[in-house]
């Protein structure tokens, strides 16, 4: 394709650190990784995460701590957890202990209490192991206390982890649940407990559809189907590294029912280790793309709605991308729900936008055929969202090119006869920093009406794709020159159409 030079208005080169996101959050220095504790409380919402407080690369494990009123605007708080010499604090999750059950606060000041891994050093009497252990928090996550009787649950494993707990409200009794992993063994182990503190087994899941790497970070919940409370599916969330679908870290999902012991799920597609990957796409994916890892969900937020964030990146090359004293970002927030899609159930994602409001566009296109080539739009955006919808008609790919400008750019293709959605980031900038980067993520898309829907958000080094209103996502990391902001739409053929496309950014 034709070199595109950068569209009039694009902002001048000035940004010292031109790879740093505007609205995906990033620890000011140093290293990030997996979201933890992700909690709404009182107005705000908090993110702990795997953090790294003294250098940009993976080591010294401790609770790093964001919050925020909107979940687009973050302020970094000082180091929650901290590890230790005798302990990293690995991944876990935070709930509001209302009733104060576990007793670390008062009824008329409960604790916000962190269940997260302990994972033992030679210091320790456990070194070696992985258990859960608890800390508690009297000023909504200001300052924290780690609870004297840790760990609250030991497997004597190795690589017992990754702790997601929330309250259950069953007919016959109402407890806490706690769903975390045995990482080797490819399962979901579950616990019960009433106070935090004393957890009883309950049952197991696994191992069963992509079983190519360590299961982590799992998540459960129950959801609306097509937002009618009358009928509900249970969701699994189970991480995977390597193993994922567009190769290294991803994020798959099981739908089922959960009891309050067991969780039975109705879309295994494979169970036990698998030995190839042949039915890889037949499973339930919560992102084709390459950076998406670790998503797990807030609790306590309000109206029963479904938050997740997830990392924006992948093991495969996580501690060299070229960034500055700082490495890694989490993803947009999103909102999921369920929603039927050709006789079946899906996840339906739906980012929480930073342009919301902020209408009218800064550029519009109303419908109009599309001829066969490039069509260079005359707006720039290294920060925004794009809103289009094509109509592919008799031609044989249609698409756009984002973060482009010279030689490089970053495609996002819709192939007409295999109705594949594609995402190519071979050319988008700094991509020979390791061998595993440059790749081209896809995944089945079927036309709606004749029509694709797109919506496209764009950050400094990123580009977050939610096609269908979210019914398929794609994520991945990009590191464009600064200048490199042109966008362009194009058809290979003739016979498309552009039924609309808008540009909120800048």
């Amino acid at each position: 394709m034709n070199s595109l030079t950068t569209a009039p208005g694009a902002p001048p080169a000035t940004t010292a650190d031109p790879y740093r996101p505007e609205f995906h959050f990033t620890a000011e220095r140093n290293w990030l990784n997996d979201p933890n504790g992700l909690v709404y409380l009182n107005g705000t919402y908090h993110l702990f995460y795997q953090h790294n407080p003294f250098g940009a690369d993976w080591g010294n494990m401790s609770w790093g701590h964001a919050s925020s009123p909107d979940l687009l605007h973050w302020d970094e708080q000082p180091v929650a957890i901290p590890c230790d010499e005798r302990e990293a604090i690995f991944s876990g999750s935070a709930v509001f202990d209302e009733h104060n059950t576990s007793g670390l606060g008062t009824a008329g000041n409960p604790p916000l209490v962190a269940i997260y891994t302990s994972a033992y050093s030679a210091a320790s009497p456990l070194a070696g192991r992985q258990a859960q252990s608890l800390a508690y928090s009297l000023d909504e996550g200001a300052t924290w206390t780690k609870y004297s009787g840790n760990p609250v649950l030991d497997r004597a494993s190795a690589d017992f982890r990754d702790p997601k707990v929330f309250w259950y409200d069953g007919g016959a009794a109402s407890y806490w649940v706690m769903v975390a992993v045995e990482a080797l063994q490819r399962q979901v182990v579950l616990y019960k407990s009433a106070d935090l503190k004393n957890w009883e087994y309950l049952s197991t899941f696994g191992p069963a559809n992509a079983t190519g790497g360590v299961w982590e970070c799992p998540d459960l919940f129950e959801l609306p189907v097509d937002g009618n409370p009358g009928e509900t599916r249970w969701v699994l969330i189970v991480n995977i590294n390597p193993g994922g679908i567009a190769g290294g870290s991803a994020g798959q999902y099981f739908l089922g029912a959960f009891d309050g012991v067991e969780f039975r799920s109705g879309s295994t597609v494979t169970e036990g280790l698998q030995q190839d990957g042949s039915r890889m796409r037949e499973y339930g994916w919560l992102d084709w793309g390459r950076d998406y890892y670790a998503a797990v969900s807030f609790s306590g937020v309000a109206d029963g709605r479904r938050i997740m964030i997830g990392w924006m990146n992948n093991w495969d090359y996580a501690g060299s991308t070229p960034t500055g004293g700082w490495r890694s970002a989490m993803t947009l927030p999103r909102e999921v729900s369920l929603a039927r899609l050709d006789g079946r159930l899906v996840l339906r994602q739906t980012a929480i936008d930073p342009f919301a409001g902020q209408e009218p566009p800064s550029f519009s296109l109303g419908p109009q055929a599309l001829a066969s080539g490039v069509q260079e739009l005359p707006v720039a955006a290294a920060v925004g969202r794009l809103e289009v919808v094509f109509e592919p008609g008799a031609a044989s790919r249609v698409g756009l090119m984002v973060r482009a400008g010279g030689a490089e750019r970053t495609v996002i293709s819709y192939d007409v006869a295999d109705g594949v959605l594609r995402l190519d980031r071979r050319e988008s900038g700094q991509a020979d920093f390791h061998a595993a980067f440059p790749s081209v993520e896809a995944v089945a898309v079927p036309l709606r009406d004749g029509r694709l829907r797109l919506s496209v958000h764009l950050d400094r080094c990123s580009v977050e794709v939610f096609a269908q209103d979210g019914l398929a996502t794609m994520t991945d990391l990009v590191f464009p020159a600064e200048a490199s902001t042109a966008l362009a739409v194009f058809a290979e053929g003739g016979g498309a159409h552009l039924v609309a496309l808008n540009v909120v950014g800048r």
